[in-house]
């Protein structure tokens, strides 16, 4: 007998949460921001929206499902299972950090703080969760695919991001290694940079816009459900042993840079989280490309 479907609702502590924990007592954290210019009000105004929000979705789970709750500090230890239905209750953020946990489960995101949060990923309302969850197993409801980027180094470490993957030096030590194209005959250059980006249209709205933006490029931007990357090398300089001819592309599905390190110890992060990087120590290599799963965001 199959399972019946299991609500897992993804949500992260509130900045009001990780006040009164540093702080220990309300008084005492309004007396914090109070010197900061900031009144505690509005913190816990945002944090008693969010408790709402989450009451109000799990109220809207269907009677026979399961359910279970995991905070963002727990995704590492969190197993999801194929009959699962992820909600994610919060911030667009949240839907990256989760991401590369699944395996093709659907989301619903739900907006905790519309006007707020820029809803990209988060598009729903709470009172639309009694209507979506059911909707999200149903065949024929309408789920975007959304592209993701992965790492896998020869060692077998893989990474999987939503927005963007981050391959440089941990702090700001210059990072070396070689860059080729493996679909581009061969080319290979040894490079002395500030990292390298690869982002996928989901992350267009963020750190690849930024890069692509400031070096007015030609190539356009992809869509979040268009199986295209672009990447760049930050702030790449020449020197007598380093190029500086492959600093900026776009990768096809098929397609992938591979980076082989040349530097004591490089790291490779997806979507900000330095704090869960692979590490990549000299002579090591990793392959970039579109990653072989794709985000199953409800629309």
């Amino acid at each position: 007998m199959s399972l019946a479907p299991r609500a897992v609702l993804v949500h992260r502590t509130t900045e009001y949460e990780e006040l009164l924990a540093h702080h220990g007592t309300h008084g005492q954290a309004a007396f914090f921001l109070s010197s900061r210019g900031r009144d505690i009000q509005e913190v816990a105004e945002r944090h008693r929206r969010t408790r709402r929000a989450l009451t109000e979705v799990t109220s809207a789970i269907p009677p026979g499902w399961r359910q279970s709750w995991v905070e963002r500090a727990d995704l590492d230890r969190f197993l999801f299972a194929p009959e699962d239905v992820v909600v994610v209750v919060g911030q667009d953020g949240l839907v990256a950090n989760v991401a590369k946990y699944l395996a093709g489960q659907p989301v619903v995101g739900i907006d905790t703080d519309p006007g707020r949060n820029p809803g990209v990923l988060v598009r729903h309302r709470t009172g639309d969760a009694a209507r979506l969850l059911p909707a999200a197993l149903a065949s024929g409801t309408g789920v975007d695919e959304l592209t993701m980027v992965e790492a896998v180094a020869d060692d077998t470490q893989r990474l999987v991001a939503l927005n963007e993957i981050y391959l440089g030096a941990a702090g700001h030590q210059t990072a070396r290694y070689r860059l080729g194209l493996e679909d581009d005959g061969g080319v290979v250059e040894a490079q002395a940079s500030s990292g390298v980006l690869v982002g996928t249209g989901t992350g267009a709205t963020g750190w690849i816009r930024s890069v692509w933006q400031e070096r007015g490029a030609a190539l356009p931007l992809p869509r979040p459900t268009e199986g295209r990357l672009l990447w760049f090398v930050r702030e790449a300089w020449p020197s007598p042993a380093t190029g500086t001819s492959l600093v900026a592309g776009e990768l096809a599905a098929s397609g992938c840079l591979r980076v082989t390190v040349e530097s004591e110890r490089l790291v490779v992060f997806g979507d900000g989280m330095e704090s869960d990087a692979l590490e990549l120590t000299w002579g090591q290599s990793v392959r970039v490309g579109v990653a072989g799963t794709s985000l199953r965001l409800v629309g």
